[in-house]
């Protein structure tokens, strides 16, 4: 199921890997500890048994795209965590498909939970989230002089590649100093 260009399941793969190699036990981008680990999980499972994934998820999203802003908040511009609003808007809808299959997400899950890397490439490839075309593009990005954002060469089209660089892009940050990803919109 696609709209604009986006595989909207891939994008949910490229967040939650990003989102869980910022947290506070591996990369220190953003100030949760494990909550996509297995201590996360046993903390929510109790009061959301069958969709506790995407609870944790949620939280870590909105914490992580949080962070980013206090960080770097371009204007007239897209990060993986705030794409456009009809993106984000068909991005909600594919939620309620995935709470309803949540099962069939729990393999993912559990392999996000053992995670330990803080090279978020790495991660990334281990996922099989991210192209040869992906890697390429990722060699060409460079942090911006002040080292706070990453910014993408071309304005931001709606589609899988952009998607993928946007996420990849946190891999210029380091360990404890976060460097934010964003591409400009066509209109800015």
């Amino acid at each position: 199921m696609m709209k604009a260009g986006i595989d909207y399941d891939r994008l949910l793969k490229l967040r939650l890997v990003v989102a869980r190699v910022g947290e506070m036990d591996l990369a220190k981008w953003w100030n949760t500890r494990g909550q996509l680990s297995r201590l996360g999980s046993a903390a929510v499972r109790r009061g959301f048994p069958r969709t506790h994934y995407f609870a944790q998820a949620r939280s870590v999203f909105a914490v992580a795209g949080f962070r980013c802003r206090e960080v770097f908040d371009p204007p007239q511009s897209v990060t993986l965590w705030q794409l456009p609003e009809a993106v984000e808007e068909e991005f909600e809808t594919h939620w309620e498909r995935w709470l309803d299959q949540a099962d069939e997400w729990k393999p993912l899950f559990l392999e996000l939970e053992a995670l330990k890397a803080t090279e978020l490439k790495t991660a990334l490839q281990s996922f099989d989230l991210i192209t040869d075309e992906d890697s390429e593009r990722f060699s060409r990005l460079r942090r911006s002089a002040e080292g706070r954002a990453v910014p993408l060469p071309a304005s931001f089209a709606d589609t899988n590649q952009d998607i993928a660089s946007l996420a990849l892009g946190f891999a210029c940050g380091e360990p404890g100093a976060l460097a934010v990803p964003y591409a400009r919109l066509d209109n800015a």
